[in-house]
């Protein structure tokens, strides 16, 4: 009876010692990138029909600290790959991302993790997620909050506003969870989406695009997200989180799409990059070969290959054009820590859609080369065709057009 009353005492004394209380801590000035993987298998009126997998690329940086709240400017890319069925197993480091959508955003944070962000802002997606209750939590504890799913659906529905999808987030102390062999305090996070959208009134064109016919109007939204969220307390920041997750878009004809996946993200300090040293670097290491170009830019620094040589009309490289490649590999080899952008350019010849198709097939030739000499992994890498949308000379002469007949790898800052 004595050692039992003696360890009740020593639990009512020891276990405060145990409580942690979530806060996250800001410094203006701070710059940190996030890397989001999602894997989906994508079901169309419930048929498996192909698996998609997204990168995304975002980088943050704390503007302003005032008092427990941060002003925050953030860019995110979005780069995918689409598989067939027939190849879902295959090895997805051999397959080049290609670039989808860019987004600017801005936003308020408070230490306890409560958003505001303006409505015209299509990220952050998930927003009031995670929040904290402002207090100790012991293992075991629960606790409950309000938050928002954000969905762009301009593509496709034509929605032109974000879709904005409230839910009750559920939460629970885990204690220290190991993420990368590193311990770290631990939650979990689940809320389950039911929306429905009024219905459309007719066919509209939003923008460009073609119209929207009133079958393919989005009535219904259905999502569940079951999530780990590992969190560094003594910096007051998330390092990781993963996620399972399972969509339904149900139309107005009443077919469905469905997206059933796992997600993952890591977030990294991210360190300046020294731009002017590294660009005089690289333009003194290419300086023997023609027609290539180093130059600074808002993203970091972009490696020129200016009238690289393929078959006309075709993404197949001459031969001696890999000699330029083997030595722009080597110098990215140099930072491995950065990852690269490859776009693709065309001059002003044939149609629109052929210098787009033209210009990203040329671009993903270069991106295999660099994936089959290890010089990035798939996931480090985005590809981009820009088609003559860029041109830096005059598509009115045969050298203009030589100049902007290019393929560009960008060494990012994030």
């Amino acid at each position: 009876m004595r050692s039992k009353l003696i360890l009740a005492l020593a639990l009512i004394f020891i276990s405060p010692l145990y409580a942690t209380e979530f806060a996250y801590k800001f410094s203006a000035g701070d710059r940190y990138r996030i890397l989001s993987t999602v894997s989906a298998d994508i079901f169309i009126d419930r048929v498996l029909s192909f698996r998609g997998e997204t990168v995304n690329r975002i980088s943050v940086e704390v503007a302003e600290v005032l008092g427990d709240r941060a002003f925050h400017k953030a860019t995110l890319q979005t780069a995918q790959m689409t598989i067939p069925i027939a190849d879902v197993d295959s090895d997805i480091r051999t397959r080049v991302y290609e670039w989808d959508n860019d987004y600017l955003t801005e936003y308020w944070q408070d230490s306890l993790g409560y958003m505001t962000v303006e409505d015209r802002f299509f990220k952050p997606m998930v927003r009031d997620v995670p929040v904290f209750p402002g207090r100790l939590l012991q293992v075991g504890d629960t606790w409950t909050s309000n938050g928002i799913e954000v969905q762009d659906f301009r593509e496709g529905f034509g929605i032109e506003e974000p879709v904005h999808l409230p839910f009750i987030a559920n939460y629970t102390y885990l204690g220290l969870r190991p993420w990368k062999g590193i311990n770290y305090e631990a939650f979990s996070v689940s809320y389950r989406i039911f929306h429905e959208l009024p219905p459309a009134p007719a066919a509209r064109t939003p923008g460009p695009g073609p119209s929207v016919p009133p079958g393919m109007s989005l009535r219904r939204i259905q999502g569940a997200s079951d999530q780990i969220i590992y969190f560094n307390t003594e910096l007051g920041t998330v390092v990781a989180y993963e996620e399972y997750f399972r969509t339904i878009l149900t139309l107005a004809d009443g077919f469905t799409w469905e997206s059933r996946g796992r997600a993952e993200a890591e977030i990294f300090e991210s360190l300046p990059m020294d731009r002017e040293n590294m660009a005089r670097e690289i333009a003194r290491d290419l300086s023997d070969i023609d027609d290539v170009q180093v130059r600074i830019s808002d993203e970091g620094i972009v490696i020129s290959l200016e009238n690289i040589q393929f078959i006309a009309d075709s993404a197949v490289m001459l031969p001696g054009e890999m000699q330029k490649l083997e030595i722009v590999a080597e110098i990215l080899s140099r930072y491995a820590d950065r990852d690269i952008h490859v776009g693709g350019h065309t001059a002003l010849a044939g149609t629109a859609e052929g210098r787009q198709r033209l210009s990203l097939e040329r671009a993903q030739v270069v991106a295999d080369y660099f994936l089959l000499h290890n010089v990035r992994e798939s996931g480090r890498m985005v590809v981009r065709g820009y088609g003559a949308e860029r041109p830096i000379a005059d598509n009115s002469t045969e050298q203009g057009m030589a100049q902007n007949r290019r393929v560009e790898i960008t060494i990012l800052e994030n």
